[in-house]
């Protein structure tokens, strides 16, 4: 388009000269300038004040090919780089503030790592396949949650509601969890089988009735936990420190308690309990 506008057969003359022999070209100067520099160098260069939309109709316009393909295949690029970016805390209230009470909200395979989800009311939500690493979700009400195969390792949950979660397969390696309560008076069991509690701290909390068959609970810490009628067969114990927890009428069977610390329990473990 340039060439054509200034040819010497005068085919496409942009317009009337000013006094001083410059050509107007109605057209925005602040995107130009990118396309200027381009063409007398070759490369892209896109200031960070300057919108690389606007810069790609202006390379529309002057016929550009070549320089429409690069700002098409950047602006795809930076609009990925913005979708996997983790949700705030504002982003999470402002879905919490503008979904109905009787609509299901959805987190599900939302990025929400590090996210500062304090005291905030997450019950009935679907979280399965979220990224929720090193979240702060202390004090917060996550009962009747789905958190399927939801990554919260080192996440803080300290006092969290836990009643009835789905978390089947989940991983909470690291994680704190001291003080929740996991148990529901209505009698419905929270699911964390095949849950990954590796190093997890789970001092104090009210596990009763949790089913955690087959969970990795390698030296985490279950102190004074009320672990009565739960399912723990099959689960690797091993290092974990049980001492002061209430295991009465808990199924052991065919858990892994090498080297565990089983000392001050609030009622005995019976062998039958822990040999299948």
């Amino acid at each position: 388009m340039l060439a054509r506008m200034f040819s010497q057969d005068g085919a496409m003359m942009p317009s009337d000269q000013d006094e001083s022999g410059a050509y107007l070209i109605d057209r925005s100067a602040h995107y130009f300038e990118p396309i200027i520099n381009y063409l007398r160098h070759g490369q892209l260069i896109v200031d960070p004040n300057i919108s690389l939309e606007g810069v790609l109709e202006e390379a529309k316009f002057y016929g550009l090919e070549s320089l429409v393909g690069q700002l098409e295949a950047q602006i795809m690029q930076n609009n990925q780089s913005l979708d996997n970016q983790p949700l705030t805390r504002r982003d999470v209230i402002k879905a919490l503030i503008q979904t109905s009470h009787i609509t299901e909200i959805r987190f599900q395979g939302v990025n929400l790592a590090g996210a500062d989800l304090r005291k905030l009311d997450f019950r009935n939500i679907n979280f399965k396949y979220a990224c929720m690493q090193r979240c702060n979700l202390s004090h917060a009400n996550l009962t009747y949650c789905c958190l399927e195969r939801t990554d919260l390792a080192y996440a803080n949950l300290e006092c969290a509601q836990l009643i009835s979660v789905k978390g089947l397969c989940a991983n909470m390696e690291g994680a704190n969890l001291r003080g929740c309560n996991f148990e529901d008076p209505s009698g419905l069991r929270t699911n964390l089988e095949g849950v990954n509690l590796k190093g997890a701290c789970l001092e104090s909390s009210n596990m009763a009735a949790v089913n955690l068959r087959v969970a990795n609970l390698k030296n985490a810490n279950m102190k004074n936990c009320n672990l009565r009628s739960a399912v723990l067969a099959g689960a690797d114990l091993e290092r974990c420190n049980l001492s002061g927890s209430d295991l009465q009428e808990a199924n052991l069977r065919g858990a892994n308690l090498k080297d565990a610390e089983l000392t001050l329990m609030v009622t005995p473990l019976h062998m039958a309990q822990a040999i299948r």
